[in-house]
């Protein structure tokens, strides 16, 4: 059972998020998604943490969170140190479950493939080197894992639309922009 307070307050507090609610139980609030607008879970989860409720996921949501934590944290590690590891092989281990399940629960949950996620994340560090570091394509390739810089550039143009080469005009251009900005100082 959940008090009549609390009830009135989550109502009245969705409602200022402009999120209509269709039911509220005990753990559970079922939200009306006729108006088809992305919801704003850090907004509903500050709401929450300000009226003392807290914002729960089940059981998936939580391993798919792992699985993300996971691959992060190995595409780092092996930017920090060099080493290489098998992700398949690390998430299995670390959530102590077979990979192949995983990698159909992360599907099923988040509507594209463990590894389109895992490229996804290796894409994001790619743009982030190219941009703001002076590595070459070779040093980014080899501290991502990738076996040349050729499949690297490949990969980067495939989900892009972009070459190295563009993400390195932009580096080039904000240097450029840095420069004169001290000059005219």
């Amino acid at each position: 059972m959940v008090c009549d307070r609390c009830i009135y307050v989550l109502l009245q507090e969705f409602l200022k998020l402009d999120i209509e609610v269709t039911d509220i139980r005990l753990g559970e609030v079922t939200l009306n998604d006729n108006k088809k607008i992305p919801i704003d879970e850090k907004a509903i989860k500050e709401m929450l943490d300000n009226n003392g409720f807290e914002l729960l996921y089940n059981k998936d949501q939580k391993t798919i969170e792992k699985i993300k934590t996971i691959v992060i944290s190995s595409i780092q590690a092996r930017i920090d140190t060099g080493e290489s590891t098998k992700l398949s092989a690390l998430i299995s281990k670390e959530l102590h479950r077979d990979y192949d399940s995983l990698s159909s629960l992360f599907s099923s949950l988040e509507g594209s493939t463990l590894e389109q996620f895992i490229i996804s994340k290796k894409i994001e560090k790619i743009k982030e080197f190219l941009v703001y570091s002076d590595l070459s394509l070779s040093e980014i390739a080899y501290a991502l894992g990738y076996s040349s810089s050729a499949y690297l550039s490949s990969q980067l143009k495939k989900h892009t639309g972009f070459t190295p080469s563009h993400y390195q005009k932009i580096r080039q251009d904000k240097i450029e922009l840095i420069n004169r900005s001290a000059n005219n100082k």
